[in-house]
């Protein structure tokens, strides 16, 4: 028998998820933003994942503290100071002088989006954290609380990638930062607000050194995730944009827009989809009434379905000599599919580090698992603008195949201990 939320719950729980919506649409916008101009002022691939590395990094360290700091004085308060960090970063951002040098240029942008990767997790712990606190008893409620938070976060992050990129194009880079920032500051008040009681407050005896789990149910998923994201940002977060932006653009202003609007609504279609599936992940496995166990062995039958997909489309861009439409049209479809699958298994995860942690600690499991996520999205980050510069689309992918194949090696490893 499945017991009803409380009124309280479900209110908290929309407060929560709104917050986080309105966190990752500018999120989403300022990355595409961020990568589109400065990919626009001829920065080469290294320079443009340099842009993105103290962002992974902060997230790592962030995700560590995090769940440290929601045990110690509420999942609210964390909350509250991401988005209230969120605003900041996008306000320092705005003063970005484009008369600066390439080096002063980079290490500005790096130390501002290293504060917002810790703005990001730091949204990110609170609001997974308290789907495990508000979610009713119930068969399979966590499970769908969790795929609808997450998935429903990314298609409004999908949104934000072709917002920042009709930005981009129609106002420009600085007062697209600002627009975003005035946005996200109404959003905190309103949040402080209206955000019911709900959450739980801090305990006094939290101490960080519980932060690491002890759990191999726990670290084994998170070593999995680790490499799952590793797997899809190495060609999502350099190599595949760049390579768009090199078929589509000429070097013109007109071409440099058209590819911006290109380039913003194919990430923004991978993302949507991508939360969709999400969504919709329970009824995509026949979870309800599942044991843990039974789902973890579908977690590791689509870690499986997921390796070979990189590694198809590395050989498909070894034998297309140029850029041509029926690459770029197969390209895009692959990448479609592994996106269908990747979010299967990324839904499966939140699932399982929910499932498997115990709710006075679910904050600090999930910062750890998030750290490694952090961790995975640092060296995707890091492989996708090396990967693309040493041996171009090919060898991209491919690295993103054996990130896949080391996440679904991983997962198998719950066999031991469930």
């Amino acid at each position: 028998m499945s017991s009803a939320p409380a009124p309280n719950g479900l209110r908290a729980y929309a407060a929560v998820t709104a917050a986080y919506w309105a966190f990752m649409l500018s999120d989403g916008a300022l990355r595409l933003l961020v990568l589109l101009h400065f990919n626009g002022l001829g920065f080469s691939p290294i320079q443009l994942a340099w842009l993105f590395l103290l962002y992974e990094v902060a997230g790592i360290v962030t995700n560590l503290y995090a769940g440290w700091l929601a045990a110690r004085f509420g999942l609210s308060t964390t909350l509250y100071l991401g988005l209230g960090l969120q605003i900041a970063a996008l306000a320092v951002l705005a003063q970005l002088d484009p008369a600066w040098s390439v080096a002063a240029s980079v290490t500005f942008v790096m130390a501002v989006q290293g504060a917002s990767g810790v703005a990001k997790d730091l949204a990110k712990m609170s609001s997974k954290s308290a789907v495990k606190v508000l979610a009713p008893a119930g068969e399979g409620v966590l499970f769908r609380w969790v795929a609808m938070l997450t998935g429903s976060k990314n298609a409004v992050k999908g949104f934000g990638f072709f917002l920042g990129a009709v930005l981009l194009a129609v106002v420009g880079f600085k007062a697209a930062i600002w627009g975003m920032a005035a946005i996200l500051a109404v959003i905190l008040l309103a949040v402080m607000v209206f955000l019911p009681k709900g959450l739980p407050g801090g305990k006094k005896d939290a101490k960080f050194s519980h932060i690491w789990s002890k759990d191999p149910r726990i670290n084994r998923l998170s070593l999995a995730r680790m490499f799952l994201f590793g797997a899809r940002d190495v060609w999502f977060v350099v190599g595949v944009p760049v390579y768009f932006q090199a078929v589509f653009s000429d070097g013109s202003p007109d071409s440099r827009r058209a590819a911006f609007f290109l380039i913003g609504s194919f990430m923004a279609v991978w993302t949507i989809a991508y939360g969709a599936v999400q969504a919709f992940a329970p009824q995509i496995l026949n979870a309800k009434g599942k044991s843990e166990a039974t789902i973890a062995a579908k977690a590791m039958r689509w870690a499986g379905l997921l390796t070979p997909i990189p590694f198809a489309l590395a050989a498909l861009a070894l034998t297309a000599a140029a850029p041509a439409l029926w690459f770029t049209l197969a390209l895009v479809a692959g990448l479609l599919l592994f996106g269908f699958v990747f979010a299967v298994n990324s839904s499966v995860h939140s699932y399982l580090i929910l499932a498997f942690s115990k709710s006075d600690r679910v904050t600090m499991d999930v910062g750890f698992y998030y750290m490694a996520n952090a961790a995975g999205r640092l060296l995707g980050t890091a492989l996708s603008g090396i990967s693309y510069q040493l041996g171009g689309l090919p060898l991209c992918l491919a690295t993103a195949g054996v990130m896949a194949a080391a996440s679904w090696i991983s997962i198998r490893r719950l066999r031991a201990v469930i």
